[in-house]
């Protein structure tokens, strides 16, 4: 049981890694996979209340991954953790099959008390680089979380989540086992520039608008429109 579950992850590793060349590879240079592995005997020590055992095991993956994986999560099949350096789950975390968390995720709890405090994932929950998931908050199957996000709620089975605070930008069939795209996330930057842009655009027209109308009250000619998204610098006087 436990070879066939070693030879599913380094299969799982390929899957979900294009960089992966060699099953020799995966076994010396995945550190991903090395902290399942030592979490899976941390687990069973601490399952069997072999409570220290199983925080010193946790203890020594860290030192050697950069992973911290409390001996108490809870955690599925071919669950993958690509690069890894940073990422943290926490005690009462519960991740589910087909799992992937890029480097920097944190799954962490937002109370003291001594309950369910950290997030749910479903299967095939993908979240990206840096993003921190917090509470005990249920991340539906098939959802996926944009890099760098802040969920403090629940996202829903399909649903593709981005931003600070986040916010669901698509969904999709829970049943797909398509990869987090990056590259097709939309920038909340890039939106908040162009939103501010069409909102100075707006006043930029009213202000003319309002001009023309104090200069036909003035008698005045009115000065000409500009064009809607135009900018022009002011004109300055060169002196010898």
């Amino acid at each position: 049981m436990i070879i066939k579950t070693m030879r599913e992850d380094i299969k799982n590793v390929f899957t979900k890694d294009p960089a992966a060349r060699s099953v020799f590879e995966i076994i010396t240079c995945y550190p991903g996979l090395h902290a399942v592995w030592m979490h899976r005997i941390a687990h069973a020590f601490w399952k069997n209340k072999l409570y220290w055992l199983g925080r010193f095991t946790s203890h020594i993956s860290r030192f050697l991954t950069g992973i911290e994986i409390h001996p108490g999560a809870n955690i599925g099949r071919r669950f993958f953790i690509d690069h890894g350096m940073g990422v943290v789950i926490g005690e009462t975390a519960d991740i589910g099959n087909d799992c992937l968390l890029y480097q920097g995720v944190v799954l962490g709890g937002t109370t003291l008390e001594k309950k369910k405090r950290h997030p749910t994932l479903g299967n095939n929950v993908t979240i990206g680089s840096g993003s921190i998931v917090l509470g005990a908050i249920t991340l539906g199957d098939g959802a996926k979380v944009g890099g760098g996000s802040v969920i403090i709620h629940d996202i829903p089975p399909g649903a593709t989540a981005v931003g600070v605070p986040v916010r669901i930008v698509g969904a999709e069939s829970p049943k797909r086992k398509e990869d987090l795209k990056h590259a097709n996330l939309p920038d909340p930057v890039a939106e908040a520039i162009t939103f501010w842009s069409r909102q100075q655009d707006k006043l930029e027209q009213r202000i003319v608008e309002l001009e023309s109308m104090l200069a036909r009250q003035e008698g005045r000619k009115p000065a000409a429109k500009k064009e809607k998204g135009s900018t022009s610098a002011p004109e300055v006087k060169m002196e010898d």
